[in-house]
């Protein structure tokens, strides 16, 4: 089940474990500072209020967490890379936690105190997730889902087969549509039901909490009239499209077409959202760029003395593609050589012989990526948004894949949805993939889904996600 909140779709179970984690994080650091078992080693930090270092706490904790992708539904990491991140999130927590205390000395705490908070901090973490494991597949807390729908848009429910992809619904059955067979069906997949009673009594008689409407033409026999019937009676009513974009976290390009873009919510972009885009991206940008400038120093040199002397440069430039169309030159640190391209343009692949010794290492931690911050300081580019795309690749693209020009309609980023939820594309087929994050993050982009892909982009650095 998921709740929409501030235009963002939330996996209820996953904000039910977020939610009891922080109340865990909050009972490991207060139990330290008040607890009798905590002894003597708080004694003195206990002269303020306690609540104040709590909060402070497990605030920055759970920042760690999301930072880390522990509080996200598309995490898909195996227990030794959940526990890897957790342990990483925690002892970030610590060194950042003692920086903050001892900046506010009148709520300090002491790394012993904070050590101990930690460990309890991660036992009682690592119990809520064995508890939240075993609840996911319980069926009484999933949203009862009837599908009503064609065999056609039904083929494209049927990749949803992984555990992760249907833990906030079950799957009642599908209704066949009159004078539609089914037979793209999984035959072991979900049961064929009739409605000779109507869709309204189905959906009481199994207890349904929502019907899905998947129908390629509606205007051949759709029940509106049931629909309604079903909508009153308080069961659900959505569109097939709708529910793949909640459930999924894109739009589903074979199931798009232009009345749902033009009628549907979302896709605003008014004056708030312009300030709070363009202060987000010169507040992220201005203190990276402060933070990081030793790295990209310490990167000059080195790509300078590798192969710079040959005289291909530091820096490597490149048209791209942005807002509205318009095309701009895009600055990274150079990881080829300076003959990479001599026979055109190419898309970059895994373990590309073009690329060198130094140039493997930052593209790897995305080290290559910090002079675009300048592009963002001067408005090119936001901080969030769809990945630029070189202009040879585009026109392709836009010949190939439908509504591709649409990710246009916000400024590119460094970072974006696309880039957390796909590996690195390098084909049409995957341009194609992306492209239904990007019209998702088109359409429901806020400041608050800006801020969450920022922390978020932190584990995809860490862990080397997606990098070539």
């Amino acid at each position: 089940m998921r709740i929409r909140f501030l235009g963002h779709y939330l996996h209820l179970p996953v904000v039910t474990l977020a939610v009891a984690e922080t109340l865990g994080f909050c009972l490991a650091m207060y139990g330290t500072l008040t607890l009798p078992w905590g002894g003597n080693l708080a004694v003195a930090e206990t002269t303020g209020a306690v609540w104040e270092r709590v909060l402070v706490y497990a605030g920055i904790l759970d920042i760690g967490y999301l930072a880390l992708g522990l509080h996200t539904s598309r995490q898909r990491a195996d227990a030794t890379g959940l526990a890897l991140r957790m342990f990483i999130a925690t002892a970030a927590t610590v060194i950042v936690a003692a920086a903050v205390y001892a900046v506010l000395p009148g709520i300090s705490v002491g790394w012993l105190s904070l050590l101990i908070a930690a460990v309890v901090s991660l036992v009682l973490s690592a119990l809520a997730r064995m508890i939240a494991w075993r609840m996911v597949d319980v069926e009484g807390i999933k949203k009862r889902v009837l599908l009503y729908g064609s065999s056609a848009q039904m083929s494209v429910f049927n990749r949803m087969r992984r555990r992760n992809d249907r833990a906030g619904f079950h799957v009642v059955g599908v209704v066949r549509p009159p004078g539609d067979n089914l037979d793209l069906l999984d035959p072991h997949s979900e049961p064929i039901f009739e409605a000779p009673y109507g869709l309204k009594a189905l959906c009481e008689e199994q207890g349904v909490d929502e019907l899905v409407v998947a129908m390629q033409d509606r205007r051949q026999g759709l029940p509106v009239k049931e629909l309604l019937q079903c909508r009153l009676a308080g069961v659900g009513v959505i569109e097939f499209i709708s529910f793949m974009e909640r459930e999924t976290g894109r739009i589903q390009l074979d199931l798009l077409n232009p009345s749902w873009m033009t009628f549907g919510e979302g896709f605003r972009r008014d004056g708030v959202r312009r300030f709070t885009a363009r202060a987000l991206d010169f507040i992220a940008s201005g203190v990276l760029v402060v933070l990081t400038s030793p790295i990209m120093l310490l990167t000059m040199l080195a790509i300078w003395l590798e192969d710079g002397r040959k005289g291909g440069g530091v820096f490597y430039r490149q048209m791209r593609v942005g807002h509205e169309g318009v095309s701009f030159p895009l600055t990274k640190f150079r990881s080829m050589r300076a003959d990479a391209e001599a026979g055109g343009a190419q898309w970059a692949q895994k373990n590309d012989p073009r690329v060198t010794r130094v140039g493997a290492f930052i593209r790897k931690t995305r080290i290559d990526e910090l002079p675009q911050l300048l592009n963002v300081l001067r408005g090119h580019m936001g901080f969030v948004g769809p990945r630029p795309e070189r202009p040879e690749f585009v026109i392709e693209l836009e010949a190939k894949i439908p509504f591709y020009s649409y990710r246009h309609s916000v400024k590119p980023g460094i970072t974006g949805w696309a880039q957390l939820c796909y590996p690195y594309g390098s084909s049409v087929e995957d341009a194609a993939q992306k492209l239904q994050y990007d019209l998702y993050y088109v359409k429901n982009h806020n400041l608050l889904f800006d801020i969450t892909i920022l922390l978020q982009t932190v584990e995809v650095v860490l862990m080397g996600k997606g990098a070539r």
